[in-house]
């Protein structure tokens, strides 16, 4: 029975939103790759298994192009830097495991293209929420940074930065929402206070006042600064000893081999102070690097650039109690006030000297910031780090869907009237408030013209009052000069255009054909039936397929009142040869469709050669209508099993899949029209199935698991984006929602009686 059908896909939502096990994809380095992104994205996944090992994290690890890295568990993909085909295997091999979450750890530089562009076309693909960590956000980005982060910020649910700096930035200037953005701070090892003397011991520095620094070596990071200091620190502390830990950068080092260490080793050479310095040329492995930092009594970030949004070894730093000497940059700045560290301006020697000078001639004052620093890591530690990532992604993943909403129980009304007036029904929404200034439009009081017909008694007296306002509103876009339908009114009913657009004609037509034969007088009957002979000639030419599409429908509705009509069997004949030539045209071995690309409204095409076929004994035209509907009802259809409407965003692309947003209504409503349509030509049950997939779409079986449509008011959302609810509440949608209905609970009905 259908009733059995709506309701297995009415309850996915319900199991997809009770799942406790949250699925998160984790993108980014990772260990054994040598790089800061590696080692923090390895963290985040072992610090989140083991505070909530029910989690499952499948790692999907960025690699260079010259890929010579052995990954192993939990690496569950590679993606190679630039190569355009991996970033999307990776994205339908995420689409096919049916994450929950999509996580990406974000560096302009780890991915390839322009600005680290590559990304998008892994992003633009998957349809689970995103989380993205920026480890670097620009106060001045050029246009292609720019570019990349506007659509990373269009795209995700939440933008995770490290620091009150990064936070501001995103909203002052790239105006990110503030409800995306979360701190979540870097996350830190846990481990005892005070043993800096145990460590000095097991690497043979027992004996030194110990300064550190630690990085990938490269200009920027300010070494020069703390050599030329050394001189007048060493003149007081000649036990002193700077530990520059950390391999050159792998860029540089492929760009000028040892240059720029050379030049640092010279100026120690010509300073007199290469005895107070232990260069430590190579990359360590976290609980290496912990060890030696452990060893250390003064941290050192001298990093020239006050940009730099967020420094891992810092925060390893303060977590350890070291006391830290920093330039202000902005991580810098945020996480040693309140004197939790020093702070001396960028490059100055002279001020470098003068504070590690001063800390190591107070070791009481020394003891007391590194005492205060371990104290403030304590809300850092990776467990810290954990419980925060974890409770966001539960915020995330709490569930939104409605209950199922039984196609025999009529929808409330008091959303479409919301948006009605004396003139039509009004186009646009922000939220739930009509949007006076975008008007009416003629595809909208078309469709409310359909409603309309197909509302039951219990709709009045409302449905007999606009139903003679929508009539009126298509009576009046008629511009009998120019045989052509308009299409946009403003709100002071003053039309905006001579003529509209051929696919506001094609709908007009079904309206009026429809309204012809469905119509809930006599008299609205045979106004329709009057203004439809007039006004068909206008689709004789139409050059668009859905046009044509919505054209022969309302043909084929004012056949079942009066088969004998020349006018519509003409447009309903032709316009199918017309599709059959598109489909000709186009198709390809696994594209079996009228066009190149996807659009909108693209169930209609299909449904209309259906209907030709059995209105016109023409079973080659429905032979071709089941075929493409089948192919495009399959590909809408999302790995979890759930109906993705094709998206905006896979318009105008030739021969490609669609990409899951943004989704519409309307999509669904078209679905379930075209499977009804397939459902009366075969009296096959899968069209069925395929009408309650689209069906359930409204209430929370969908990407998201959210309800998209509300029984009780019977008004509906715009759609889902990347973000989630589109939460205007338009005229297409709020129609989309209510006709999908009426088609779905007469489809019920039919089958019931088969």
């Amino acid at each position: 029975m259908l009733d059995e059908e709506l309701s297995a896909n009415g309850n996915a939502a319900t199991n997809q939103a009770t799942s406790i096990a949250p699925r998160i994809a984790l993108i980014g380095g990772f260990t054994p790759r040598r790089c800061g992104i590696a080692t923090f994205t390895a963290d985040t996944h072992d610090s989140i298994r083991a505070a909530y090992p029910e989690t499952e994290v499948d790692v999907y690890a960025m690699a260079p192009v010259a890929n010579d890295i052995a990954f192993a568990a939990p690496v569950r993909g590679v993606i190679v830097e630039n190569d355009t085909d991996s970033f999307i295997a990776a994205a339908r091999q995420i689409e096919s495991s049916h994450v929950d979450l999509v996580w990406l750890q974000h560096e302009f530089g780890l991915f390839g293209g322009y600005a680290g562009d590559k990304i998008l076309e892994l992003l633009d693909r998957i349809a689970a929420p995103l989380f993205v960590t920026l480890h670097t956000v620009m106060p001045d980005p050029d246009a292609d940074q720019r570019r990349v982060i506007d659509r990373i910020i269009a795209r995700a649910s939440k933008l995770i930065v490290m620091s009150e700096r990064a936070a501001l930035l995103l909203k002052d200037v790239f105006g990110a929402d503030p409800e995306q953005i979360e701190i979540i701070p870097h996350g830190v090892p846990d481990r005892p206070f005070g043993r800096t003397d145990q460590f000095k011991a097991e690497h043979h520095l027992t004996g030194r006042k110990v300064i550190m620094t630690f990085g990938l070596l490269s200009p920027g990071k300010g070494i020069e600064a703390v050599i030329s200091a050394l001189p007048e620190i060493a003149s007081t502390h000649p036990d002193v000893l700077y530990c520059i830990v950390g391999a050159t950068h792998p860029n540089l080092l492929a760009r000028e081999g040892e240059a720029y260490r050379d030049s640092l080793r010279k100026l120690a050479h010509d300073l007199g102070v290469e005895n107070n310095i232990r260069w430590i040329d190579s990359f360590l492995e976290t609980e290496a690097l912990l060890d030696l930092i452990e060893a250390a009594d003064i941290y050192v970030t001298p990093y020239l650039g006050a940009n730099q949004a967020t420094s891992g070894t810092l925060s390893y730093a303060v977590a350890l109690g070291k006391a830290v000497v920093s330039t202000p940059y902005a991580h810098a700045v945020e996480l040693l006030a309140d004197d939790h560290g020093v702070l001396i301006p960028f490059g100055d020697s002279t001020a470098l000297a003068r504070e590690i000078g001063g800390l190591l001639d107070a070791p009481g004052r020394l003891n007391a910031m590194q005492k205060r620093a371990y104290d403030r890591g304590r809300d850092m530690i990776w467990p810290a780090f954990a419980m925060r990532c974890h409770d966001l992604v539960t915020q995330e993943l709490q569930p939104h869907a409605s209950p199922f909403a039984d196609p025999a129980q009529s929808p409330g009304i008091e959303g479409l009237l919301r948006i009605c007036d004396s003139t039509g029904i009004i186009q646009h929404s922000i939220f739930s408030v009509p949007d006076r200034a975008h008007g009416y439009c003629v595809d909208d009081n078309a469709r409310a013209l359909m409603l309309m017909n197909r509302l039951g008694h219990d709709a009045e007296p409302h449905r007999s009052r606009l139903a003679g306002i929508f009539a009126g509103f298509v009576q009046n876009s008629w511009n009998d000069d120019a045989q052509e339908f308009r299409n946009f009114m403003g709100y002071a009913r003053n039309w905006l255009e001579a003529v509209g657009s051929e696919d506001s004609c094609g709908r007009a037509l079904w309206a009026l054909g429809a309204t012809a034969h469905q119509g809930i007088t006599p008299s609205l009957r045979q106004w329709a039936q009057r203004l439809f002979d007039r006004t068909i000639s206008s689709a004789a030419d139409f050059g668009s397929p859905r046009a044509t599409a919505f054209a022969m429908l309302g043909a084929d509705y004012r056949l079942e009142t009066r088969m004998d009509d020349a006018a519509a069997r003409s447009i309903l004949e032709h316009g199918a040869e017309f599709l059959m030539a598109r489909l000709h045209s186009a198709r390809q071995a696994d594209w079996p469709w009228f066009e190149t690309v996807l659009a909108y409204d693209n169930c209609r095409m299909p449904e209309a050669l259906i209907r030709a076929g059995l209105r016109l004994d023409r079973p080659e035209f429905t032979a071709a209508g089941l075929e493409t509907l089948r192919w495009i009802l399959d590909i809408q259809i999302s790995p979890a099993g759930f109906f993705r409407p094709v998206g905006s965003e896979s318009f105008g692309r030739e021969y490609a899949l669609p990409r899951p947003f943004d989704q519409q209504p309307v999509e669904a409503w078209a679905a379930i029209d075209a499977a009804h349509a397939a459902f009366d030509a075969t009296k096959d049950r899968q069209w069925l199935s395929h009408a309650s997939r689209a069906y359930a779409w409204f209430f929370g079986s969908n990407d998201r698991g959210v309800a998209v449509a509300d029984p009780v008011s019977g008004s509906c959302h715009d759609g889902i984006n990347p973000r989630g609810l589109n939460l205007n509440e338009g005229a297409e949608s709020v129609l989309a929602y209510q006709l999908a209905h009426c088609s779905i609970r007469d489809l019920m009905s039919k089958a019931d009686t088969n």
